[in-house]
């Protein structure tokens, strides 16, 4: 029904079932891994109204596992990636997998699916820096460098009654900079490429 992907590995597709609606794949050296696509294998829908809640195990250093809840896969959705790389510390999240004895060593992680109502996972909140990015480096670049050129360009703003007369130095009033940022991004989110043409 479900498969896990992590990059340069094989895919998985054996996971172990632990409950009538639970599923756990394990990840050994899971030091290793950044991130994780977990799909459905289009041989099994989930039933109507259902989905998955995709959570993420990995063991303290006392050995228990600490599970967090990275996202959801739906019929409408059947595929996500996670970004892991950041959740290894830290605290866990509620979760439906406490119940169970699933054995987990020390060095492999577990990715969860829960199948649960639709319903039920809208009212849950996957850990926020487990998203991937949409925006692709060269955008992303490109508007940390407008949003650094801008902050540093206006941290050098005086007033007209602060400044001083200098023949030897040609001004621009802040609002045109602005102008020129606001107009950039609207650009940049039309079209990425725009400077090309």
């Amino acid at each position: 029904m479900f498969g896990c992907l992590v990059a340069g590995r094989l895919v998985q597709t054996d996971a172990q079932q632990v409950a009538e609606d639970k599923f756990v794949f394990n990840l050994p050296d899971y030091e290793s891994i950044n991130h994780v696509v977990v799909f459905m294998l289009g041989t099994v829908p989930f039933p109507e109204r259902m989905g998955g809640s995709v959570y993420f195990s990995y063991p303290d250093q006392s050995g228990m596992p600490v599970w967090t809840l990275l996202g959801f896969i739906t019929n409408e959705k059947p595929s996500a990636i996670f970004k892991i790389s950041g959740l290894k510390s830290g605290e866990g999240s509620q979760h439906p997998f406490g119940t169970m004895n699933i054995p987990q060593t020390p060095s492999v992680a577990q990715i969860g699916i829960s199948v649960e109502l639709l319903e039920q996972m809208a009212q849950q909140t996957p850990v926020a820096n487990a998203a991937v990015s949409t925006i692709d480096s060269f955008t992303q670049f490109t508007q940390k460098m407008l949003d650094n050129f801008y902050n540093f360009a206006t941290s050098f703003a005086v007033s007209q009654a602060q400044m001083t007369p200098n023949p030897s130095e040609v001004f621009i009033p802040s609002n045109v900079v602005l102008k020129w940022y606001e107009n950039f991004q609207r650009r940049m989110a039309q079209n990425p490429f725009f400077w090309k043409t």
